[in-house]
């Protein structure tokens, strides 16, 4: 008989293999260099947990959970959970902060795991554009979240104008 631990129940299953980041982060370019950075991969990652959490893919069989009750979608959104609509919230401010231009790439390669090259074809991109698009789109999508080389341009690091700290006399004797 098989046993899940109570994490592994809640958490979902993601196959990495199946992850366009991952294989742009397992390969490398003419200069040796991964073709994307661990913050660009991680901003993506967390870019798709946030979709997935959101639950804003598209369902491809039948919706039981509304069956017999007499009611269509009325209360589906009062029956989502906090942590649903707060993932909801952080996908579409994430997305807000890159841009329509950056996000469309990012849904399609991060979110939707399409490959770069079918990505292009989606968004109508010229022919080998998409991986520099997509560097560009994760280098936002890492300074949104404070990842990596790619820190907030003018974020607060401390409160306080220069020379707010009173002086101390110091005390002889």
């Amino acid at each position: 008989m098989c046993e899940m631990s109570a994490k592994s129940a809640t958490t979902p299953l993601f196959n990495e293999a199946e992850s366009p980041l991952t294989w742009l982060r397992a390969r490398r370019g003419k200069d040796g260099k991964p073709l994307i950075s661990e913050a660009q991969y991680l901003a993506g990652e967390r870019l798709r947990m946030d979709f997935e959490r959101a639950m804003l893919a598209r369902r491809t069989t039948l919706n039981w959970e509304l069956a017999g009750t007499g009611s269509r979608s009325a209360g589906a959104s009062a029956e989502m959970s906090d942590g649903a609509i707060a993932a909801r919230q952080r996908y579409h401010a994430a997305l807000d902060s890159v841009g329509p231009e950056l996000g469309s790439i990012l849904a399609q390669v991060c979110c939707l795991s399409a490959g770069i090259e079918q990505a292009e074809r989606v968004l109508e991109l010229p022919a080998r554009s998409g991986r520099a698009v997509l560097g560009l789109a994760l280098t936002a999508l890492a300074r949104h979240y404070g990842l990596g080389d790619a820190k907030r341009h003018g974020a607060i690091t401390g409160w306080g104008v220069a020379g707010y700290r009173p002086a101390l006399d110091t005390v002889e004797g």
